[in-house]
């Protein structure tokens, strides 16, 4: 069972007008309190390869979690931490690396622990709670048609960074330290935080894969879209890759793990998006468009010619 029907036909109806959303958005808001809240869980050999390097597992995992508050708009403040593991992985060693990690995306970030939990478990797991303050938020289904359709940054590098600590792609020294660093450390935009309310009807960040996340954008609205794949953003070492080894940049693109922010716009809103992107410095690409459900949803290449997507990103399944 596919989570989205899980929670559907199980949880939704426990769910009234509080601040859930009808448990379709990745936040509680409670407006009348200026609160918004996420939660995410992270399991060893799911969401994170190993524990080898602790320090930089839990940079990925606080970031993966605020980067839900900050692709509403909303500056993240706080965050619980709980986590389950045994004497191997919550050594003595391993704990100094994690508060150490903590501590420096604390500074970052501009965040602050605020509690959690431990569980003896064999199975190494981490559950993020992340909280800001703010009186509104950017609604995750409330695309509009003939939106343009933007994502910030590149999409791509946390992938080739997963499949090189793999041992799945054979790259120097310099470029495997690239794409490992962004696997570990997604580049979050705090600076775009507030100026997201200026132009975007909708957003989500990209932890599922561009296509994926997509289409929950869309989910419960009459709507469809068509993706311009050599519109889609990646590195110069990224490129690089592709190239070289002659790889399908649709692949590396529809992963997952890059947690920028995919929003949609209105087209009267570009000149105010290209002059945000330059004043901060911060990447912003169009890439597509929403159309009606009368078409369905596609991707082109270079030529127009449709493209088959045959993995779309991940979905957890039941």
């Amino acid at each position: 069972m596919h989570e989205f029907e899980l929670i559907k036909k199980y949880f939704s109806k426990l769910s009234k007008n509080n601040g859930s959303l009808k448990l379709n958005d990745d936040v509680f808001f409670d407006k009348s309190r200026q609160l918004v809240v996420s939660i995410d869980t992270y399991i060893s050999g799911l969401h994170f390869i190993n524990f080898k390097k602790p320090d930089m597992v839990i940079k990925k995992i606080i970031r993966s979690s605020i980067s839900d508050l900050i692709c509403k708009g909303v500056r993240p403040k706080f965050y619980f931490i709980s986590g389950s593991g045994n004497k191997k992985s919550f050594s003595s060693n391993n704990l100094k690396k994690i508060s150490k990690s903590l501590n420096e995306e604390q500074k970052k970030f501009d965040i602050s622990l605020c509690g959690g939990d431990t569980v003896f478990s064999n199975k190494l797991s981490f559950t993020v709670t992340s909280i800001g303050f703010s009186t509104k938020i950017i609604l995750r289904n409330n695309a509009k048609l003939n939106d343009d359709i933007y994502v910030t940054g590149n999409l791509g590098d946390s992938y080739a960074g997963l499949k090189a600590l793999k041992n799945q792609l054979k790259i120097n020294k310099d470029l495997k330290f690239f794409f490992e660093n962004k696997y570990y450390k997604p580049e979050l935009h705090l600076k775009l935080v507030k100026k997201l309310f200026n132009f975007a009807n909708t957003s989500i960040d990209i932890s599922d894969g561009l296509i994926a996340d997509l289409e929950k954008i869309i989910n419960n609205q009459k709507l469809s879209y068509k993706i311009d794949m050599t519109k889609v953003p990646i590195s110069k070492q990224l490129q690089k890759i592709l190239v070289s080894k002659k790889l399908n940049k649709r692949l590396f693109v529809s992963k997952g793990d890059d947690y920028q922010i995919l929003f949609t716009a209105t087209p009267s809103k570009s000149r105010i998006i290209n002059k945000t992107s330059k004043s901060l410095g911060i990447k912003i690409s169009k890439i597509g468009k929403i159309c009606s459900n009368s078409q369905k949803s596609q991707i082109i290449d270079q030529k127009g010619s449709e493209i088959a997507i045959k993995n779309k990103g991940y979905y957890h399944r039941f």
